[in-house]
């Protein structure tokens, strides 16, 4: 198939174009959101292909995968020359995030549209977002296996979160110096240079993924302090790396990790208790990463993560 999908999110794209199709990924001068093109700190292999507006317009596309409310409103119209998804190109609406305000006002951006399926990453954003009739289906994390590089040499804590302190409470920023008493936090991830005292929190800056990797692997434990966002990808690739995690139990968390991977609970107490435990045993830190390792392999592996979007791209595009 030839698929259109924009560059949204780029460690969830890594693994969609693994699959054996072409991708089709807008690309416009400058590289900003409506046209960033293939990814330069991402490794993506050459059936993800930059197109232009042009070339969008004039190509052969069998499904169009759509991430943004502009895709759905008008934005992937114009780059498919006019074809409507949904309506004259199969269509799919990729939900990333989980909704965020009260319960009962939680409305989703396609709801009510009979013409498309609304994927969302977890149980737990299916559970949340009011699509209003639109069909759902949920197509869980898939990660690219980085291998089992855990040294945890160091008596440290690696967190990964992008714009942490303009994310705030969601992302659980606030919460970092509590953790950094017991073990110092290493904040990677976007904006994160200069972040933190550089005692408790030391902002580690925005790796490309294959060196996020290995510093994340020298560190003892990984940090998940996250309120309310959906599953991060870096905490299951923390996990594949082989790393015990310490983890919130909020949102999809309690799905995802096993207790035995390190430490999940909603009390901050109960957590900052397992990092500095973690840290002073390193021996038990790496049984409880094998464990970790272990559940995301079986759950959150690559090729149940392919197969079933093959399948659901064989029905939409019937």
């Amino acid at each position: 198939m030839r698929i259109l999908l924009w560059h949204v999110h780029g460690a969830w794209t890594t693994s969609f174009v693994r699959g054996g199709h072409t991708y089709l990924i807008p690309a416009l001068p400058g590289r900003g959101p409506d046209g960033r093109g293939r990814a330069l700190t991402y490794d993506w292999p050459a059936n993800a292909v930059e197109v232009t507006p042009a070339r969008a317009a004039a190509a052969e596309v069998d499904a169009v995968v759509l991430q943004r409310p502009e895709e759905l409103h008008g934005l992937a119209e114009r780059w498919l020359g006019g074809r409507r998804p949904g309506r004259d190109v199969p269509a799919v609406y990729v939900e990333h995030d989980a909704p965020q305000g009260r319960v009962g006002e939680l409305r989703h951006v396609a709801a009510g549209r009979r013409d498309l399926t609304v994927v969302h990453v977890t149980h737990f954003n299916d559970l949340l977002w009011d699509t209003g009739g639109t069909p759902t289906t949920v197509i869980e994390h898939g990660v690219v296996d980085p291998g089992e590089r855990y040294g945890g040499e160091l008596p440290r804590v690696a967190a990964v979160i992008n714009e942490a302190r303009r994310r705030g409470r969601v992302t659980g920023t606030d919460l970092l110096p509590r953790f950094g008493a017991a073990a110092p936090v290493d904040l990677f991830g976007i904006d994160s240079e200069g972040a933190g005292d550089g005692r408790l929190v030391t902002g580690a800056g925005d790796l490309p993924q294959a060196r996020l990797h290995a510093e994340m692997a020298r560190r003892r434990a990984y940090l998940h302090p996250v309120r309310h966002t959906s599953l991060g990808l870096s905490l299951l690739e923390a996990m594949h790396l082989g790393m015990p995690v310490v983890a919130l139990a909020t949102t999809e968390v309690a799905e995802a990790v096993p207790r035995e991977a390190g430490a999940v609970s909603t009390s901050v107490d109960t957590l900052v208790d397992a990092v500095r435990g973690l840290v002073a045993e390193p021996e038990r830190a790496r049984l409880a990463g094998k464990r970790a390792r272990a559940a995301a392999l079986a759950r959150y592996g690559l090729d149940r993560f392919l197969r079933d979007w093959d399948r659901l791209l064989a029905e939409v595009g019937r």
